[in-house]
């Protein structure tokens, strides 16, 4: 049995982290107890996981002595520790917060125990590195960025095969070299060893078995795919069968716009939706708008003016039109809303087109809230980019746009997309990639 000793800001990151450590043996330090207390009463999301966590271990007292350790469903234990007393030699000489907890760890390492400490705080890891305690980052996910699902894969084939996917307008999955594909993965396929017949691309359909050809694309509202992935971008947005699509990649691939311009279309073109709504998060989530002077359109506008830019360059590339009602005449007519995430909870999102932008920066838990909001005949489209994230209670693989990228690669209703090639300028594509 390992015992695992855990951090406040797991706890924090995860309400839930408490059992996820399967038949081995938690020990929450008292220190981490306190440092929970001073979260309970803040309105965001960490103070939901703080009173969360409390809840769950004022649940484990009723079952037993938490300073014994309570046992939980899956053969492991939870146990509050009162601590150890600090030794002298410790090495570290601030005795604060994190030092006790280390101190503790090392006690129990010192026990002859398989200790592990789980920790957020990479300063704290090479801490209890430098005291001989081993230190992991919580992570329920891929540990880098480079692991997460990108939603389209290279594979070579022959020459004739290839003459036949496009003859056909697709080809089985039993004839590509590939163990597997996942429902409305993107496909490009490439002539091993190079070929007169080019590339093509296309998007697995798991019921068909089969890849079908990816057909080029039309324009909408003046917006035309530019590389590959906004065109298979494109090709999620504007089917209306996937309930789910997931855009991230680095600043100026064109995420947001593509967005926007197949919610439009669906919207205010083809009448599929009722409305457009478009949020992002005013982070961190849940910070009251009374900051900001003003009615609550006021309020929300600094958060918004990107969301506003790309409608205006949309309205223009659309109709021509430089300046004037544009985009407020949607507004007016409520085809578009533009709102902030604070107020999402609770609510019910029937027949929506429904952008959120920046979801980097959300938890898992807010990600979910969000999903959960969807009613019938809604569509959710995530865009973000794991590489600017504000949130410090999350990472590029641990936030809530890539664990929801990871959760949904199988399912048929959902697809998502690594857009790598940015479009905005050249000036914007370089700065993207040298600094």
């Amino acid at each position: 049995m390992k015992y695992f000793v855990l951090d406040t800001n797991v706890l924090l990151h995860d309400s839930e982290s408490l059992f996820r450590f399967k038949d081995n043996a938690v020990v929450i330090p008292i220190q981490v107890i306190e440092e929970i207390d001073h979260f309970k009463k803040d309105l965001s999301e960490i103070g939901r996981s703080a009173r969360t966590v409390s809840r769950h271990l004022d649940a484990l007292r009723v079952q037993g002595s938490l300073a014994d350790g309570v046992k939980t469903e899956d053969g492991g234990t939870i146990q509050v520790h009162l601590g150890v007393e600090i030794p002298p030699s410790f090495p570290l000489t601030d005795h604060n917060t994190d030092a006790r907890i280390l101190a503790l760890a090392l006690a129990l390492k010192q026990q002859r125990k398989t200790v592990v400490f789980v920790t957020k705080d990479t300063n704290l890891r090479i801490k209890a590195d430098a005291i001989g305690v081993s230190a992991v980052d919580y992570e329920s996910q891929p540990k880098t960025l480079d692991e997460i699902y990108r939603g389209w894969a290279d594979v070579a084939v022959s020459q004739p095969a290839i003459e036949r996917f496009f003859k056909e307008g697709g080809i089985p999955l039993s004839e590509l070299p590939v163990d597997t594909l996942y429902p409305n993965e993107f496909v490009r396929l490439t002539v091993e060893g190079g070929g007169s017949a080019g590339s093509g691309l296309g998007r697995y359909h798991a019921r068909e078995g089969r890849v079908a050809l990816l057909r080029e694309g039309k324009s909408v509202w003046g917006v035309r795919a530019r590389n590959m992935e906004q065109r298979f971008a494109m090709d999620l947005l504007l089917d209306d069968a996937i309930s789910l699509v997931c855009l991230y990649g680095k600043a100026g691939t064109g995420k947001t716009l593509l967005a926007l311009a197949a919610g439009l279309m669906r919207t205010v073109d083809d009448e599929i939706f009722r409305k457009l709504l478009v949020t992002r998060p005013i982070f961190p989530l849940g910070r009251d708008l009374g900051y900001l002077p003003g009615e609550i359109g006021e309020k929300l506008k600094p958060w918004m003016q990107p969301i506003f830019d790309n409608l205006e360059l949309l309205i223009h590339l659309s109709t021509g039109e430089k300046r004037g009602r544009g985009y407020m005449s949607l507004l007016d007519q409520k085809l578009i809303e533009i709102e902030p995430l604070t107020y999402i909870r609770g609510r019910s999102i029937p027949q929506q087109f429904l952008i959120v932008d920046e979801a980097q920066n959300l938890t898992p838990h807010e990600v979910k809230t969000i999903l959960t909001r969807a009613g019938e005949r809604t569509k959710v489209v995530l865009t973000g980019d794991p590489y600017q994230i504000d949130n410090p209670y999350v990472d590029a693989a641990s936030n809530g746009l890539s664990y929801t990228i990871e959760r949904f690669k199988g399912q048929e209703n959902a697809g998502s997309v690594l857009m790598l090639k940015g479009e905005r300028s050249p000036l914007a594509e370089q700065a993207a990639n040298l600094l």
